[in-house]
């Protein structure tokens, strides 16, 4: 059984992004080169991402709610697919919020293009973790009744019951 994605976890993968931007941004100006900026398509593939994760937990929603069976597997790729989303997104939100936080420290003020992208990035990355959490809820099998209540011990040879 996969264990849920825990808040705990994408604090830390956001923390360790905003670590790696602001040094990365760090290393590039002491290497006298600019400063990182995201591209204006990677909000939108992040977007589409989302979408995807979703479309993909869907069907494994609406065969939960009708009762109609469906294949472990599918739900678990889709379960799978919807964590690895989710750890993405808080890696590349903390990864945007250091590299705007490196250009917001500087005495100088940043591009607005800059600033823009990265604000971008931040809000694609938060629209993917949502998304994903979502379709991982998306993803929750009820237990099979077998499963529920654990057997009864057998009674040992030799006591009368």
């Amino acid at each position: 059984m996969m264990q849920r994605t825990s808040a705990g976890l994408l604090v830390i993968l956001a923390a360790v992004g905003a670590a790696l931007g602001f040094l990365l941004d760090q290393l590039l100006t002491a290497m006298g080169r600019a400063t990182f900026t995201p591209s204006v398509f990677l909000p939108v593939l992040l977007v589409l991402i989302a979408a995807a994760a979703l479309a993909v937990a869907w069907p494994v929603r609406r065969s939960v709610r009708t009762g109609i069976r469906i294949d472990p597997f599918r739900a678990l790729r889709a379960a799978t697919l919807a964590r690895a989303s989710s750890l993405l997104g808080a890696l590349l939100a903390g990864f945007g919020a250091g590299l705007l936080g490196f250009l917001l420290t500087r005495p100088i003020d940043p591009p607005v293009g800059s600033t823009v992208a990265m604000i971008a990035l931040i809000a694609g990355a938060i629209v993917l973790v949502v998304a994903a959490l979502v379709a991982e809820q998306f993803c929750t099998l009820p237990k099979d009744p077998d499963d529920s209540e654990p057997r009864e011990r057998a009674p040992e040879p030799g006591r009368g019951h």
